[in-house]
């Protein structure tokens, strides 16, 4: 007797596809004025965060997460610089509480150089004052 051959063979998971998907889901911690405290929003948003990356950091060992702090327009480079650090840091942190490991996540600041919004006003301000997650591969691609 024949064994039965599966009709569907499971489909190939493509890393790059499933990064390029979840990176569009991850949240951003965002962060007061001048401050490097993770705010309770903050929190929800990176557990949202670890639970989509816990499966993708354990299925693909060559996907690292890049935690990019980022400030508002107000401040020294040199300043902001440190601020952003200091919040890409504590978001890493927070994220190791929900099980990410340190050891696949980078930390990069970005201070006052990238924003998301341009204009001179506090709801602009309060969106680039984040910690921004970004899957990667081991070579440096989204």
């Amino acid at each position: 007797m024949k064994e039965p051959i599966d009709p569907k063979p499971p489909l190939p998971r493509d890393p790059e596809v499933i990064i390029s998907g979840t990176n569009g889901q991850l949240r951003d911690a965002f962060f007061d004025y001048d401050r490097s405290a993770v705010r309770p929003d903050a929190v929800a948003a990176l557990e949202h965060d670890a639970r989509l990356l816990a499966p993708l950091l354990t299925d693909f060992p060559q996907i690292t997460l890049s935690i990019e702090g980022h400030c508002d327009e107000r401040g020294s480079a040199e300043y902001n610089l440190g601020l952003g650090d200091h919040r890409a840091r504590r978001a890493a942190e927070v994220l190791s509480q929900f099980g990410i490991s340190a050891a696949r996540v980078q930390v990069v600041s970005f201070g006052k150089e990238a924003p998301q919004c341009g204009e001179s006003n506090e709801a602009c301000w309060q969106r680039n004052r984040r910690a921004h997650l970004v899957i990667r591969t081991s070579g440096g691609t989204e």
